[in-house]
């Protein structure tokens, strides 16, 4: 599916920050105001954009201008990790806005969210993509690449870059005080139009625009749809049939669940399935 037409919202806010514009980093004394995210994550998102995430480790501080984002919505979107209600793994959600919840997916990457109110409904903007204004080598360091603009390109790779996992799970974004802290928007900052356009890799409520991003901006992930899955919840590639019938192994449709893949094995042997996958919020 093609991007959509971009469309212009609110300026927002930061297309480039300059670094002469950025906030220093380790002066966290302005920080986002509770208020501020005390909103449905419809209307926070998109003014995240151009805000600067700031975390400080025993290595060091990395800070990165927020160029991409997605909203979710709780009980209102099958999409949302709150839909179904309240877990061990979303409680943060379930609190008042202005906290960090980070979750595990994949088994092997982490991906942060800002919970947004009004009140405490559970309502988030997972930050999805971000440029790197401080802290570009240790963040090149933890990630292995030399291109700037991939060290935050993604929800996963703004993590790695920025060193966050469930350690910091429940954070108080708001507190100037915090290791992970979020401010505004640098005072003077350029403004931007904002594209907006259906949220990356998900199958639950796909085509809602509720992806927010700085239109043009390199350091923006590129959007990829969930891959659709036929009647029996199977999603297996034509060639990799063609593999397994030319090498005279042979599927057993007819023990997998729906919703989940099926591993590959020899005839004879026992089949097994691996387990669903997960969804990106």
């Amino acid at each position: 599916m093609d991007e959509p037409d971009p469309e212009s919202l609110t300026p927002a806010l930061a297309d480039a920050v300059p670094a002469e514009l950025a906030p220093r980093a380790g002066a966290a004394t302005d920080v986002v105001s509770r208020e501020f995210l005390d909103r449905p994550a419809t209307e926070v998102a998109p003014d995240l954009l151009g805000c600067v995430l700031e975390h400080d480790t025993a290595d060091g501080v990395v800070a990165v201008v927020l160029t991409e984002v997605e909203a979710y919505m709780g009980a209102a979107d099958p999409a949302s990790h709150s839909y179904r209600g309240r877990t061990r793994r979303n409680a943060v959600m379930f609190g008042p806005p202005g906290y960090a919840y980070v979750y595990f997916t994949y088994g092997m990457h982490f991906c942060v969210n800002v919970v947004c109110g009004p009140g405490e409904t559970p309502t988030a903007v997972l930050l999805r993509a971000g440029r790197v204004i401080a802290g570009e080598e240790l963040a090149a360091s933890r990630r292995h690449v030399d291109r700037a603009r991939d060290l935050a390109r993604g929800p996963a790779r703004l993590c790695q870059a920025m060193a966050i996992d469930r350690t910091q799970d429940g954070l108080d974004l708001c507190d100037p005080g915090s290791s992970l802290r979020l401010r505004p928007v640098a005072a003077g900052a350029p403004g931007a139009p904002v594209s907006v356009g259906p949220r990356v890799g998900i199958s639950a409520a796909a085509d809602i625009p509720w992806r927010f991003w700085v239109t043009g901006d390199p350091s923006v992930s590129a959007y990829r749809r969930a891959k659709p899955r036929d009647r029996t919840g199977i999603n297996i590639r034509m060639s990799r049939l063609e593999t397994v019938w030319r090498l005279g192994k042979s599927l057993d449709l007819t023990r997998v669940a729906r919703g989940r893949r099926v591993r590959l094995a020899p005839r004879g042997t026992e089949r097994r399935t691996a387990g669903r996958d997960p969804g990106s919020h």
